[in-house]
């Protein structure tokens, strides 16, 4: 099974855990940049159509690029959110549609934003997508893809929820409030958070690669969701420290905005049906072990 395989966004740190991953299987992964390419890369850029030859014989092709969401989201944030992913997504599928050795497979990133501030409902990859700046953002990532899959290429989105890394993201932003004693829940604590180690992401996104049977959407977060009043309990004891100042909702928007919104105080109770059924083994299936493995880094 190992073969070539072109990444996008392997900088950070999903990217950073499947470069290692994919190593460590003996596959051979080259990156695409948008800065002057060195050994190993190839050069892009997200807003600018690819050139069909530049991305040919790769065996799969996993796209993680796009702007980051954390931030005040002002007009300009939002559309350099929405147009690196969806722009960049257009370009690369419509590239690999008329390579001259297209890839037999693409994993292309999305989110669990795709469903909205849906409360205690329980959502799976054939829930409706929800409403607002994100969900629609999502949808029309996903849709970005539809020239790889017109052309034969299987298309996978793995729809990801919070990624636990100890190398950045949520986690990183939450340690040094929590470490000083300062962590709590946000708003009334009560919203889900559907979250997933990074280590186990890179291995789905692997297996989504070698796995025929999987297309369309795919859940990628833990089979254990918790609130986010249990996160920062669990957070807080993993780091020995009290978790007795929450944040009042009125707090988070003012600091953030709709971002507080859309990702903190929204509730998403995700659960990663089709990578369940298709027999994926999760590592850190539960969220005291996945704060272990990544505090102790």
């Amino acid at each position: 099974m190992p073969g070539k395989v072109l990444i996008s966004g392997a900088s950070g740190p999903i990217g950073q855990a499947l470069l290692s991953e994919l190593r460590q299987r003996n596959y051979q992964p080259t990156q695409l940049v948008r800065h002057p390419a060195q050994a190993g890369q190839l050069q892009w850029s997200p807003a600018q159509p690819v050139s069909p030859d530049h991305v040919s014989g790769f065996d799969a092709v996993v796209h993680l690029a796009g702007e980051s969401i954390v931030g005040r989201w002002t007009p300009a944030k939002k559309s350099a959110i929405r147009d690196s992913r969806v722009q960049g997504t257009q370009h690369l599928a419509v590239a690999l549609a008329k390579a001259p050795q297209p890839p037999r497979v693409l994993v292309s990133a999305s989110a669990i934003g795709f469903y909205g501030d849906r409360g205690d409902e329980l959502l799976h990859e054939d829930s409706a997508p929800g409403h607002g700046f994100l969900a629609d953002v999502c949808q029309q990532w996903e849709q970005a893809a539809a020239p790889a899959a017109q052309a034969g290429i299987r298309v996978v989105h793995t729809r990801i929820g919070m990624v636990l890394s100890p190398s950045g993201g949520a986690l990183a932003a939450m340690l040094t409030p929590f470490r000083l004693g300062l962590g709590g829940r946000i708003g009334n604590g009560r919203q889900w958070w559907s979250w997933i180690d990074v280590r186990d992401l890179a291995s789905a996104i692997l297996y989504a690669i070698e796995t025929d049977s999987l297309r369309g959407p795919v859940n990628a977060v833990s089979p254990n969701p918790v609130t986010n009043a249990e996160f920062t309990r669990v957070l807080a004891k993993s780091l020995s420290r009290p978790a007795i100042f929450p944040m009042p909702a009125f707090a988070a928007r003012l600091a953030l905005g709709q971002m507080a919104d859309e990702l903190l105080l929204a509730s998403q109770h995700v659960e990663p049906t089709r990578l369940r059924a298709s027999g994926f083994q999760f590592r850190y299936a539960e969220l005291a072990a996945s704060l272990h493995a990544n505090l102790d880094k």
